[in-house]
């Protein structure tokens, strides 16, 4: 299906994010100051490609069309993932408040920044793990063609509305920059 291969691409993209992300952190816990350019980028991307962009076409869309087609909410694999989804939301928070003053050289916020990064990316790593082996599969067996047209509609609405004309291509490039500079 065409609108979950859309979604499972997306998570090759925040994976860069988070290989990056898990350098940057890296380093701090190594006592450099953290790379306020790249950390930028990466808090960017995850703001508004992987939770407005990607995780609002799951909640806005997917979601309500699996909920539609019996998957319960509450107790159910959907409710973990919102759950999940607001867990991640709430350590970028924490991310975007510490980076300033860790870039500046406050090893304290530093190490907060890194703890709250390496959280991050568990959570995200574990996160992306269930809905391409579990959820995504689940969905394939329950949407229509014509599901699958809608959502792929739908999804075109949300990104022009989350990131606009370029974004996705701009978020694309970052991540890649991100993943090739944690190889070196």
């Amino acid at each position: 299906m065409q609108s979950l291969e859309e979604l499972r691409g997306e998570h090759r993209v925040i994976e860069m994010v988070l290989n990056g992300l898990e350098q940057l952190a890296a380093q701090v816990k190594r006592g450099k100051p953290l790379d306020r350019e790249k950390a930028g980028k990466a808090l960017e991307i995850l703001r508004n490609f992987a939770d407005r962009c990607h995780h609002g076409k799951e909640e806005k869309h997917l979601f309500k069309i699996m909920e539609a087609r019996g998957v319960t909410r509450e107790g159910g694999p959907l409710g973990v993932m919102l759950q999940e989804h607001e867990e991640g939301r709430a350590y970028i928070r924490e991310m975007v408040e510490s980076a300033r003053p860790a870039a500046r050289g406050d090893k304290e916020t530093a190490l907060d920044f890194a703890q709250h990064a390496k959280s991050y990316i568990e959570l995200l790593r574990q996160h992306i793990l269930k809905e391409d082996e579990i959820l995504y599969p689940m969905a394939e067996h329950l949407l229509s063609a014509e599901d699958d047209k809608q959502l792929v509609k739908a999804f075109a609405v949300v990104e022009q509305k989350e990131m606009g004309a370029g974004g996705h291509e701009k978020y694309h490039k970052w991540a890649k920059e991100l993943a090739d500079s944690s190889k070196k």
